[in-house]
């Protein structure tokens, strides 16, 4: 591996000094900037998740700022950014971390591992940019830059083909410059590599690209096919009084809305409009209703296919305690719940 060190690493960061974006968490040694900067990024293109960084970063200057924050307050200034687990797990790993480590992060891959919501990717990250330790990163664009260049198929979404994958990585890393690789070969695959429509034209590796040789650009990485998506069908009640109030409930606190804001839902089996009868049951009063949508709203997730219907419940009493309509942005809710207010809100 020395040789593809050596004709890897160098014109990746030659490429890079020259290339690369101007990122504000590019600019700081600090783990805290780094580990706030890319646990938004997980799953987030930059474009959306800089202004959320920055939000961040002004609502929570330090890492005991964010540990002492209320929980709501973290969610609803997430809100929009989806996989709130992330930011339940953000809050929680700052309290580890005041708690158990004096405010301070541990400076080690192998310690940082030890943290909640900190996997093999962002220990790497904060490891190798706050604090030059050798070790590789590998997100999808540093599979897609691998899988390409050295023609490799075996699946990365395998654990022999993730193990594989991260010791190519680990030995082609740069010794004196760890951090510069790790930063280069992931904006090599956000801005060169891409997954649709790559420069292979002009890139770098166009002379020793085993996909490129080989006609598989499209075809690499791998990624075997596991997830079965469910269908779901949901009917959201947007309960009201003649105050303007309605009924904005708190989710359990498991699931991926979990402490998130919604109005009461009832789940049917199947594609179907509810009936008065049905909502009056679940009410146990009698209630005017109106579908606000002839047709349903569809909103995709990971794994989820939620088809969705919003009716306007107009009641005689609401029961405490309740919510005005006025205020109902305060509160944090999923990013299908925002749809809904943006769309249905009266």
């Amino acid at each position: 591996m020395g040789e593809d060190n050596r004709y890897f690493s160098a014109p990746l960061i030659e490429w890079y000094l020259i290339s690369k974006r101007s990122l504000p968490w590019r600019d700081t040694r600090d783990p805290y900037l780094i580990w706030l900067s890319e646990v938004i990024l997980q799953q987030t293109r930059v474009a959306q998740g800089l202004p959320y960084y920055e939000k961040f970063r002004t609502a929570y200057p330090s890492i005991k700022d964010l540990a002492v924050a209320d929980e709501e307050e973290v969610l609803k200034l997430w809100q929009g950014l989806g996989y709130y687990s992330r930011a339940r797990n953000l809050k929680k790993t700052a309290e580890i971390i005041c708690k158990d480590y004096g405010g301070r992060f541990p400076e080690t891959y192998k310690e940082l591992l030890k943290l909640k919501g900190i996997g093999p990717y962002t220990a790497a990250a904060i490891a190798s940019f706050a604090f030059k330790e050798k070790k590789a990163v590998v997100d999808g664009n540093v599979y897609r830059v691998l899988s390409r260049v050295f023609g490799i198929d075996e699946p990365i979404n395998k654990s022999s083909g993730q193990k594989l994958f991260q010791e190519l990585a680990d030995s082609l890393i740069d010794s004196e410059n760890p951090d510069l690789f790790n930063q280069a070969i992931m904006e090599f695959g956000a801005t060169e590599c891409t997954p649709k429509k790559p420069n292979c034209s002009g890139c770098i590796f166009n002379d020793r690209c085993v996909a490129l040789a080989t006609s598989k650009i499209g075809d690499l990485p791998v990624k075997l096919s596991k997830i079965k998506v469910r269908k779901r069908y949901l009917h959201y009640l947007m309960l009201l009084d003649q105050h303007r109030n309605t009924r904005f409930v708190k989710r359990p606190n498991d699931g991926i809305w979990a402490g998130l804001y919604e109005f009461p839902m009832i789940e049917t089996s199947s594609s179907r409009e509810l009936t008065v009868n049905e909502i009056e049951y679940f009410l146990g009063q009698s209630a005017s209703v109106t579908l606000l949508s002839a047709d349903p709203m569809v909103h995709k997730l990971s794994h989820r296919y939620l088809e969705v219907r919003v009716y306007r419940v107009e009641v005689e009493d609401l029961f405490e305690p309740v919510v005005s309509m006025d205020e109902i942005d305060q509160y944090p809710t999923s990013t299908l719940m925002e749809r809904l207010l943006q769309q249905f809100k009266i």
